[in-house]
């Protein structure tokens, strides 16, 4: 008699159990198998920014770096910069002159990955909407400083106002420092020339820019293009032979005005944010004594301006005294060595330049055009150093 276990090997049972085993089996195997491959993650590049990017020596600005790749990355990096310090957390600290400075973060998950930024270390210079600019004439800079016999009210401002000492003008004769100083460029050295100039400069920008400005000049009617008449010399007034003045009258009938107008509109407290004087050239030191100009000066300008809160404690006014060139026996850096000076609230108080950087009438216009906040200076001056130095660094 058959055991009960030994089934025929045909038999429905039999079927069952070893197609159960087989199924088993493929279970087993499919549990040993490898795992779906995942794609390893790779830096392939890094963006660096910096705020802000330009800083006054010794100021501070934040980097950061944002790492690009595939799969999971190690946004990690260290930081270089080329000169001030960096930490580890991309705080930055400008060094303690004007320069330009490169920034690289070098990721750490790979070493070949770098990115870098610029950062431009640089004096700044203040918004103001009081900005003042009065032109004199023909004096070399040796023959005013410290001269208080002839230059009294002058020497007084230059120890309360900050003084550029290594200022030169641009050419001989006079007219060029004159374009130089509205147009970067010289344009012409024939002092008897009143050619209109169609060039980019300053008025271009303040009237495209809505900034409101003026020239106040001696001896001249309002809105008045002409030539020289009496002791003014259109020379002195760049802004008269320019195209966007000089091509619409009704635009220099609101911008050319006679110097009475400057008391006027000090005392409605509506001068505009860049005012342009123009002595005479008695007043001016051209044809007349040092002691008439300066104290022409004092009397008209700096007398008047302090009273206005605009050059008072909480002010925003700077006034410019520059000089147009040197005797013409100087000819360091074309017109040779001349006074530039500073004077309001947000000017360093009895400052004299510690910088060795060499100034001149672009760097006067590159100047004028950063307190109106206009960027893009024309000519040279778009890449002449501004003189931020003079002022309270906020």
């Amino acid at each position: 008699m058959p055991s009960r276990l030994d089934f025929p090997r045909r038999s429905p049972v039999w079927l069952l159990i070893a197609s159960a085993a087989l199924q088993l089996c493929a279970a087993c195997g499919s549990s040993n198998s490898a795992p779906p491959q995942q794609s390893a993650s790779q830096v392939s590049s890094e963006a660096i920014s910096c705020t802000p990017s330009n800083v006054a020596p010794g100021s501070k600005s934040q980097c950061s770096a944002t790492v690009h790749g595939t799969g999971t990355l190690n946004s990690a990096v260290t930081w270089a910069v080329s000169a001030g310090t960096i930490n580890s957390s991309g705080a930055f600290t400008a060094p303690s002159s004007p320069e330009k400075v490169t920034v690289t973060a070098t990721s750490i998950q790979d070493s070949t990955i770098t990115g870098t930024a610029s950062l431009t270390v640089a004096y700044m210079v203040p918004s103001s909407r009081h900005v003042v600019l009065v032109m004199e004439e023909n004096q070399g800079y040796s023959t005013i400083v410290g001269d208080t016999a002839n230059w009294p009210n002058l020497n007084a401002l230059i120890a309360r106002g900050a003084l550029a000492t290594n200022y030169y003008a641009d050419s001989h004769p006079s007219i060029g420092n004159y374009f130089m100083l509205t147009t970067g460029q010289i344009l012409t050295t024939d002092d008897s020339s009143t050619q209109v100039w169609n060039v980019d400069n300053v008025v271009r920008r303040m009237l495209a820019a809505n900034v409101s400005f003026r020239v106040y000049a001696e001896g001249i009617t309002q809105g008045y293009l002409g030539g020289n008449t009496g002791l003014y010399v259109i020379r002195h007034n760049p802004f008269a032979m320019l195209s966007d003045v000089a091509d619409s009258q009704q635009v220099a009938n609101s911008v050319i005005c006679p110097f009475s107008q400057f008391a006027v509109d000090l005392a409605d407290n509506s001068l505009p944010q860049f005012s342009y004087i123009v002595p005479n050239v008695d007043d001016d030191a051209h044809s007349g004594t040092p002691l008439t100009a300066d104290s022409w000066l004092q009397a008209n300008v700096v007398t008047r301006l302090s009273a206005s809160s605009a050059f008072q404690s909480g002010g925003d006014g700077i006034l410019i005294v520059d000089f147009d060139e040197a005797a013409t026996t100087d000819t360091s850096h074309g017109g040779g060595h001349v006074v530039a000076l500073f004077w309001g609230p947000n000017v360093k108080a009895g400052y004299q330049q510690s910088s060795s950087i060499v100034y001149q009438h672009e760097s006067m216009l590159a100047t004028v055009m950063a307190a109106l906040s206009l960027s893009n200076p024309p000519g040279l001056a778009d890449n002449a150093p501004t003189m931020g130095e003079f002022f309270v660094q906020k």
